[in-house]
């Protein structure tokens, strides 16, 4: 059970009203891999921590670091995987207060929490949905903070 929804295939669209503020999600788990750090920062933020595992065993953080791009990947991979897919979403309107509090490292096991903080509805059909989100590596530590706000449709009025 993850908040009021049993995840599975059989569930029924979740709309923004039967959101609740204060209401609490599980996000699965993702393990990062050493090839994929260096193919996303390879591809999206090429610096030698990412990159380059002599320069990066020797630099700052004692090796390979995920850019934190791609953990914001991760974090937006869990929560479509295991709300959003099932969520109404129409779309994202912004992402803020964003906080890389930790490296994550090549091997980590992330996982992740979501908050709703709030759901307003704007009379259109349609809620702006505020969420908390937090990922944690293994050891349970914070390493990405964020809140994002996006539309969620509200159930449609029926005859």
């Amino acid at each position: 059970m993850i908040g009021r929804f049993v995840v599975d295939s059989k569930c029924d669209v979740v709309y923004a009203d039967d959101l609740g503020v204060g209401e609490q999600f599980e996000l699965g788990s993702y393990t990062v891999t050493e090839d994929e750090v260096l193919e996303f920062a390879g591809q999206w933020d090429p610096q030698s921590f990412h990159i380059d595992r002599e320069s990066a065993d020797e630099g700052y953080f004692g090796g390979l670091i995920a850019s934190g791009v791609h953990t914001i990947a991760v974090c937006q991979r869990l929560s479509a995987t295991t709300l959003y897919a099932r969520w109404s979403v129409i779309a994202g309107s912004r992402m803020r207060d964003v906080n890389f509090l930790r490296p994550v490292r090549p091997g980590d096991v992330l996982t992740g929490n979501l908050l709703i903080e709030d759901v307003q509805r704007d009379g259109r059909g349609r809620a702006l949905v505020t969420v908390a989100t937090e990922i944690l590596n293994g050891s349970g530590k914070q390493v990405l903070t964020s809140v994002t706000e996006m539309y969620v449709r509200c159930r449609p009025e029926t005859d």
